[in-house]
């Protein structure tokens, strides 16, 4: 996912020249086409996040797109003030790529992990925030981020991702896709929890559940009104994130089920990061089935829910 987001900057700058790569100490070897071909468009800053946020502002007000990119935690924990006064204030075109989030740097640490990124950008008035599900969705996406009026939080994990996506369902900013129909349950899922909604879904039929799986890549805008739709006709809902349970994707379903009238109450329950930060060092894969963000846990709390 993360070479094709930086393939898909390279390929939006070979068709327009408002495109400008603004990265933080990512490496000798980033983006050498990139570099090679518009020199003066790429702009390697070094670890100064807080100074390059106020440079792509400048950028843009100069009508400019800029991507910035670094690690996730960087880039929105450690430039919040800039991000909103620089950028968002002023609603401008600038692009912040979120490298490595959730628990992609689990073994480096807390320090590393962006547990609420998602929370930090959805507080922020006009920024837009999307987390892909794979490479080939983040190629969809990224084709219509130039024109995208403001600014943009792309939320990016590694490299290597399985492909769950599919382009027959096509892909716009804003609207969630529906992976998958069925009349029991309805898990709500995003980036690359996709993948493991999917999969508990297939178990949950094995026992005669059927579960409906909408992919809800972009948490901001929030298409709420798509969600209780697909709510209503469910007997509960399950929402499953990397991310901590504070301000993501299901803080966002929750609220537009609290404030919703709908004809009947339908059980709800999150599944992410718990309150915490990560007690243990490991792989992505071992911290978040510590956190219990896999599909065996969404299958039983699907399964308790409908008991």
């Amino acid at each position: 996912m993360r070479a094709a987001c930086q393939e898909m900057i390279y390929e939006l700058a070979k068709s327009d020249p408002r495109v400008f790569f603004i990265g933080s100490d990512l490496g000798s070897g980033t983006m050498e086409g990139f570099k090679s071909e518009f020199q003066g468009r790429f702009l390697m800053e070094g670890v100064s996040e807080a100074n390059i946020i106020g440079l792509a502002a400048g950028l843009a007000l100069e009508g400019k797109i800029p991507y910035v990119v670094t690690i996730a935690t960087f880039n929105t924990r450690r430039c919040f003030e800039q991000i909103a006064v620089d950028v968002c204030l002023h609603n401008l075109p600038v692009r912040i790529v979120g490298q490595g989030a959730g628990y992609v740097y689990a073994p480096l640490g807390p320090t590393h992990q962006a547990i609420e990124d998602i929370a930090i950008m959805r507080a922020l008035p006009n920024m837009t925030v999307v987390a892909p599900a794979d490479a080939d969705e983040m190629r969809r996406l990224m084709a219509q981020t130039a024109d995208w009026p403001g600014p943009i939080y792309i939320r990016v994990a590694k490299g290597g991702d399985q492909v769950v996506s599919s382009g027959d369902h096509g892909f716009q900013i804003g609207k969630p896709i529906l992976m998958r129909a069925g009349a029991d349950a309805l898990i709500l899922t995003t980036g690359i929890t996709l993948q493991i909604g999917l999969e508990a879904a297939k178990r949950l039929e094995g026992s005669g559940i059927q579960a409906s799986v909408l992919h809800v890549h972009t948490l901001k805008p929030f298409a709420g009104d798509e969600i209780l739709e697909a709510a209503s006709r469910a007997r509960c809902v399950v929402s499953v994130e990397e991310h901590t349970v504070v301000g993501g994707l299901g803080s966002a379903a929750a609220e537009a089920l609290a404030e919703a009238r709908l004809d009947r109450a339908v059980p709800f329950r999150r599944i992410g990061i718990p309150d915490v930060f990560a007690h243990e060092y490991g792989s992505q894969a071992s911290i978040m089935a510590t956190m219990g963000i896999t599909a065996e846990r969404v299958t039983a709390v699907v399964a308790e829910l409908l008991d």
